[in-house]
């Protein structure tokens, strides 16, 4: 085993190009900038997915650092006002506060920060998605490490027969919960299949209690307490020798599964598999995309990356993930192509009820009254 390096990768809306479609390249210019003069990164390397500003950085410092949290909030400060000068869509919209406090947790940006000891060869793969919520990364991360019809090396890779254990969050209540797979799984999947309030945290291999798969979970809208974009999440996923291979990692997107998020975080979509070239979603502001990066990690060097959904394989997933568009679209403004009610609370819905209150009639009320207006009258 080598040297133990941190891989953190953290992400934020710092202004839109034309709307919410992509990042404009001075931006871009401007982090690396900002990263290329720190002495406390090993590597680092920037890139975008739509409007969101990726950086995935290498360190020795450890998980919850606050000298490379700042870095990374510095960073898009920095972002922001060339977004401002620029007149950008949304400068600045992931910052929810002022200055920075010690932690980014809780301030807008996503984060997902694995610390390794690396192995003789590291291969990890980072997910990062736009106009999506933390939960989209469920089913993926469930087939990748507990479905043998995904990943076949749970059943015959001896060093993946034990399974992982899943950190489930509880979004709301801000809880956690441990399940064991594979006889946890029935219990898993209760709860997991509500992404919208429990999302996997972290996953870890049984036998030796490392870390295999950790993902954000940061709520912009319950963080600020209004809408204000949807929360776009990363996921770091370590490969082969005891991990699913890169393949198994993969192979869960190449059937695109509906998620929250699309057009003002309020409608269900297909996640869509694409290069990072096409990662600049526009129809309808979408639909959801999801890009990932291969990497091999090499004393805390990132040797790669490798645009992975660039392949043909996936054309079939992009052509089904717009029919699948095709047919959501039709819905227009029905479920379940809008969200449920308990996820419309931070758009328009609350001044709509607040402003129609007085005109809704409690029928229980009004018949007890009619009751007892025919009971006088008697």
């Amino acid at each position: 085993m080598g040297k133990k390096i941190t891989v953190t990768v953290i992400k934020a809306d710092v202004g839109g190009l034309v709307g919410h479609t992509s990042v404009h390249p001075e931006l871009l210019e401007k982090a690396r900038g900002v990263l290329s003069g720190s002495p406390l990164l090993i590597d680092f390397y920037v890139t975008s997915v739509g409007d969101d500003i990726n950086l995935i950085m290498t360190h020795e410092l450890g998980r919850n650092n606050g000298e490379i949290h700042k870095l990374a909030w510095d960073t898009f400060v920095a972002c922001t006002e060339v977004a401002k000068k620029l007149k950008l869509y949304g400068a600045g919209q992931d910052l929810l506060a002022d200055a920075f406090s010690g932690n980014i947790k809780g301030l807008g940006p996503g984060i997902a920060e694995m610390e390794v000891e690396e192995r003789e060869s590291e291969p990890i793969v980072i997910f990062m998605a736009d106009k999506t919520e933390p939960g989209a990364w469920n089913l993926p991360l469930y087939k990748i490490f507990a479905d043998p019809f995904n990943t076949i090396g749970l059943v015959i890779d001896p060093k993946m027969h034990c399974g992982f254990t899943f950190e489930v969050r509880d979004l709301i209540e801000n809880k956690k919960i441990m399940f064991n797979a594979p006889e946890d799984i029935y219990d898993m999947l209760v709860f997991i299949g509500a992404p919208g309030r429990y999302a996997i945290k972290r996953i870890f291999h049984r036998e030796t209690g490392q870390i295999a798969a950790v993902s954000s979970v940061q709520r912009l809208n319950l963080i600020a307490g209004r809408y204000i974009g949807k929360d776009d999440p990363v996921c770091i996923v370590r490969c082969q020798s005891g991990y699913p291979a890169v393949g198994e990692v993969l192979e869960p997107f190449a059937h695109p599964h509906l998620v929250s998020g699309w057009m003002r975080g309020s409608h269900s979509g297909p996640l869509m598999p694409v290069s990072l070239k096409d990662a600049r979603p526009s129809r309808f502001d979408g639909p959801p995309r999801v890009v990932a990066l291969g990497f091999q990690l090499a004393d805390g060097k990132l040797i790669g990356p490798q645009d992975l959904f660039d392949d043909p394989a996936f054309d079939r997933a992009r052509e089904m993930a717009n029919i699948i568009a095709d047919y959501m679209r039709r819905l227009g403004p029905f479920e379940p192509h809008r969200l449920h009610l308990d996820e419309m609370e931070y758009t328009t819905m609350p001044m709509v009820m607040q402003k129609l209150k007085d005109r809704f009639i409690d029928l229980r009320l009004a018949k007890a009254q009619k009751a007892q207006k025919e009971k006088g009258g008697a």
